[in-house]
């Protein structure tokens, strides 16, 4: 993280900052007061950025417990005439979507922005999504940046627009944005105003007698789009091939048309305001086009939306030819719609626009690769880090459900741990949805015994997870008698989206103690049967989940060791393979460390014709000590 490029006072000065870094410093510039967010990979950072710096700038930044309750308090801060802020990765929204619809209608005071960062490719999801649509159902204004300077820059004005027009800001971020690193042009930073009163004449109201006022807003939005900044024509004034482009792709399209030589035959225009669509801009380009190439992601939003608009004016326009994801025209390896856009798309969409092939390298330099094969390297399976407390979990889960005997079911959520589901987690899981909906479907399964339903059911969650959006579902359980049991993978921390903190931590966004909300004390307070087992203890977890499963009722197992990559978990122990007890391909079980254990620490060592381990990366977890067969894996001490 950049801190000292991030409290640099300015302006002027120029830094090099991410892109959620850059959001965080817009924020700042633009006078903020309140944080909020919940983590999630490609918009973790901003947060992040923000917490480290709100005790020097005298704001408030936090971890909420979901995406909902942080857009909750941003509001109540815009409520009291506060500028706020509120940061979530594109499911998070679908989180939050009740209350933005409502809070569409009642307005806000304070400027509000929200940021959602869409992950093209998934890269760190486990689904793509495009936001625009359900920003377009709210009636709210989108903006999305093309490029790092951008983002800070869109970010400051987004607060100034929301005033204007009363509403809250979408900031649309891609992975390509939230994580690359680009010059950013610093501004003065402006500190929070200690003014923060709610006016007692004020109400904020959800009603439909509003929807004319919500409709109204937004036309203001559209009106200031018109004319905004962040839309951008470069080009021949009256250029027949023109290309639309929102977002990072827009580099990729001025590069795809310098290469291409084309500068004085293609006009491209930048769209920053996505929604509502600056109307009049468009009319005025689309007047001098006859061919239209859209680059965007993930969906064909904007195509679909500009060739509405021309179908309103096609009498006055004449004939164009629309080209982009909904046509076919601009599509990956996986087809239109899907995955992010690269230079390789852009290029080979602008190549056919203008009818000029291109060539990246020589016919030689292609024969010359062709004819150099370099030998293909082995697959690496997604698998959990090395000491993982999980994977000693799954192993307890799976053998506990096989001694059963009745064909138990384990369902799985959104986490690190959501690798339950392939080979590192013993191929366990047999659902994955949304965060909490393990035990949602553990709840429904639960309650079919009257009907033939004799499988039992385990809903793994972690810890993080819990206190987001299992609460709900658990206490539905509890209220309807369903017959599940709750397996809580609690290793201390939000571990895949960077190790953020949550309730039950006992500490804040800031780094300050927090009185910590444990687990146990929850599921407790709702009458449930608790226990807590140490996973690496694998043969008594395996006894608590095979006991547990044969009783009736809710039950939550918390299987509690903390994530092996957090700073203030020391490495006292290694494992090592005794030469004597390994037998090697003469075992039952030859390479059953590599193929089986699946921890990226234990490899198979085909020179020597047997197991060993890979003193780096051990984090002596001792699993492997438990579960090898021949006892062949012993722990030592680390000096």
């Amino acid at each position: 993280m950049s801190l000292q490029a991030l409290r640099t006072a300015g302006p002027g000065r120029t830094v090099v900052l991410s892109g959620n870094e850059a959001i965080a410093r817009g924020a700042m510039e633009a006078g903020l007061a309140y944080a909020a967010a919940y983590p999630g990979s490609p918009s973790s950072e901003v947060l992040a950025s923000l917490a480290a710096m709100a005790r020097e700038r005298g704001f408030h930044a936090e971890w909420s417990t979901n995406e909902k309750v942080a857009m909750e308090g941003a509001a109540a801060a815009s409520f009291a005439g506060l500028r706020s802020i509120t940061i979530m990765k594109a499911d998070g929204l679908n989180v939050a979507m009740d209350f933005l619809t409502s809070l569409a209608y009642s307005g806000t005071r304070g400027g509000m922005v929200v940021v959602v960062s869409d992950d093209p490719g998934a890269h760190s999801s486990t689904k793509e999504e495009d936001t625009r649509y359900l920003v377009r159902a709210s009636h709210l204004p989108l903006l999305e940046a093309a490029t790092v300077d951008e983002a800070k820059e869109m970010t400051r004005w987004a607060f100034e627009l929301s005033e204007e027009v009363g509403l809250p800001v979408i900031l649309r971020s891609v992975t390509r944005i939230a994580h690359a690193r680009g010059s950013v042009d610093l501004g003065a930073l402006l500190p929070p105003p200690r003014t923060a009163r709610y006016d007692p004449g004020a109400r904020y109201f959800t009603t439909s007698a509003l929807h004319p006022l919500l409709h109204q807003r937004a036309e203001a939005a559209r009106e200031r789009f018109e004319t905004s900044r962040f839309n951008s024509y470069q080009g021949p004034a009256d250029a027949r091939r023109l290309v639309i482009v929102t977002g990072p792709g827009f580099t990729y399209a001025v590069e795809a048309v310098e290469l291409l030589g084309v500068s004085d035959k293609v006009g491209v225009l930048k769209l920053g305001t996505s929604w509502p669509l600056p109307e009049r801009l468009l009319l005025s380009h689309l007047g001098h086009a006859r061919e239209v190439l859209f680059l965007e992601e993930i969906e064909p939003f904007v195509e679909t939306e500009v060739k509405a608009l021309w179908a309103q004016h096609a009498a006055s326009l004449g004939a164009i030819a629309f080209l982009g994801k909904a046509s076919g025209h601009v599509a990956g390896p996986a087809g239109p719609a899907i995955g992010e856009l690269t230079p390789e798309i852009v290029i080979a969409a602008v190549s056919a626009l203008v009818g000029r092939p291109f060539e990246p390298r020589t016919p030689e330099f292609r024969r010359k690769v062709e004819a150099t094969r370099l030998p293909e390297l082995p697959a690496r399976a997604l698998a959990f880090c090395a000491g993982c407390p999980h994977r000693a979990s799954y192993w307890a889960i799976k053998a506990a459900l096989e001694l059963d005997g009745r064909d138990g079911v384990a369902l799985g959520d959104i986490g690190c741990y959501t690798l339950g589901s392939m080979q590192t987690g013993y191929f366990t899981l047999k659902t994955v949805h949304a965060m909490g909906s393990s035990v949602g479907l553990a709840s429904g399964f639960g309650k079919l015994g009257g009907l033939g339903f004799e499988q039992p059911v385990v809903a793994v969650v972690g810890d993080s997870t819990f206190y987001h959006a299992v609460m709900p579902a658990l206490v539905n359980a509890r209220y309807n008698d369903s017959r599940l049991l709750l397996a809580v993978l609690d290793n201390s921390t939000t571990a895949m989206t960077g190790h953020q903190p949550h309730p039950g931590t006992g500490r804040a966004a800031t780094g300050e103690p927090a009185p910590p909300l444990p687990i146990e004390s929850v599921a407790r307070s709702l009458g449930l049967q608790v226990e807590i087992q140490d996973p690496l203890r694998t043969e008594e977890t395996v006894e608590s989940v095979y006991r547990l499963l044969r009783t009736d009722g809710a039950k939550v197992l918390i299987l509690r060791s903390p994530c092996a990559l957090l700073p203030w978990v020391k490495r006292s122990q290694r494992a090592m393979v005794d030469p004597e007890r390994c037998i090697g391909e003469a075992c039952g079980c030859a390479r059953l460390c590599n193929r089986v254990f699946s921890c990226p620490a234990l490899v198979w060592d085909g020179a020597r014709g047997r197991a060993r381990v890979d003193e780096v990366l051990c984090a002596g977890c001792g699993v492997c000590v438990d579960l090898c067969p021949r006892e062949a894996i012993r722990l030592e001490a680390v000096a």
